[in-house]
């Protein structure tokens, strides 16, 4: 008759300790994967917004705005990225503009997600409206709006 080797023998505090272990790493996944948003507004799904680049002088941040750009027309938007800080850009008229902090009220993340007209927060799936109230949270606090001006295809965000 073979011997067949079924290796060591496990007792039963051995298991019930790996059994522990096992499910706690399954309790920790859980827990992290929650912490994703909201079911209706996961974190992650909306398109990236274009990024655009602006140059700080005199106490504002310039953009051109040119034909190619995300800007170009009435209900585009763009993330402006400038030495001053990032900013969420949405185009509400021919000649307006809403420039408003990309930096999300619930934990700061940066706001990079646009969808449906509305600003979507990587990190946790805050939503907000182009004029930077809370659609949805976590975040319960608007974002900051700054001052813009266009002018020649010049658009000037005042710090």
């Amino acid at each position: 008759m073979k011997k067949i080797d079924v290796g060591p023998i496990q007792t039963r505090r051995d298991f019930c300790a790996h059994a522990c272990q096992a499910m706690s790493l399954v309790a920790l996944g859980s827990f992290v994967q929650g912490c994703g948003g909201s079911p209706t507004s996961p974190s992650g799904t909306a398109p990236a917004l274009s990024t655009i680049g602006g140059t700080v002088s005199n106490g504002a941040v310039s953009v051109t705005v040119d034909a190619s750009s995300a800007l170009a027309s009435v209900g585009g938007a763009a993330l402006v990225q400038s030495s001053s800080g990032n900013f969420l850009v949405s185009r509400t008229g021919q000649d307006t503009f809403v420039a408003l902090t990309a930096v999300c009220t619930h934990e700061s993340c940066t706001i990079t997600g646009f969808e449906n007209q509305t600003y979507v927060c990587p990190c946790h799936g805050s939503r907000f409206n182009t004029s930077g109230g809370v659609v949805n949270g976590p975040a319960t606090r608007s974002l900051r709006t700054f001052t813009t001006a266009f002018a020649n295809n010049l658009l000037m965000i005042t710090l």
